[in-house]
């Protein structure tokens, strides 16, 4: 088993935390996915009724723990580009505003590197790319009642469709080489672990 230091961190904003943070919890080898406010102006505005105000520069975002001898970086962001939109600006789904900003923080190089490396593949793709990528300034743990959101409210709105976290959640990563497949690749997969 890996010592609680050796777990690394990595910040995804998605859209609205829940699902994000739904589908984190459900990957092999993510210890604690906890739902939160980054890179914002600061602490004394790191409260929901001030985020969604648009004004405070935070985003809606999961602070995603995770065992490297278990699940890669790169398994993680595979499963985060794979239920976000990259080419749409301050949204994601039905939710619109400044605070649903995609974006991926890291907090060291090493993390950084496997980022940047991931973002140009899937800017290769083509089309408009508006996910944040950059180092983590800040970040605050939103209100307990944010926490485990769809754990608490099994039927609660989600952007993320719960069909595709479930499949997606049954898939076991085994390469780190990041290779984004086609959708429809994915799926297939899924099936024959379902």
């Amino acid at each position: 088993m890996t010592p609680c230091n050796s777990y690394k961190n990595i910040y995804l904003a998605g859209g609205c935390f829940w699902g994000v943070e739904h589908l984190m919890q459900s990957i092999e080898g993510v210890v604690d996915a906890e739902s939160g406010y980054a890179n914002g102006s600061g602490k004394e505005d790191a409260v929901y009724e001030t985020v969604k105000a648009g004004k405070t520069g935070f985003r809606e975002t999961v602070k995603v723990t995770y065992d490297p001898e278990k699940v890669s970086l790169e398994a993680i962001l595979l499963a985060y580009f794979y239920v976000v939109d990259p080419t749409v600006k301050d949204r994601q789904g039905g939710d619109i505003g400044t605070q649903y900003q995609t974006g991926i923080y890291y907090a060291d190089e090493e993390a950084r590197e496997t980022v940047e490396r991931i973002a140009a593949l899937e800017r290769s793709a083509g089309g408009d790319f508006f996910v944040e990528i950059g180092p983590l300034r800040n970040f605050f743990t939103a209100e307990e009642y944010h926490q485990n959101y769809l754990v608490k409210n099994p039927n609660g709105y989600c952007h993320i469709p719960f069909d595709e976290m479930d499949l997606f959640s049954r898939l076991r990563f085994t390469a780190a080489d990041y290779q984004k497949p086609a959708k429809q690749v994915v799926r297939e997969r899924l099936a024959k672990e379902g």
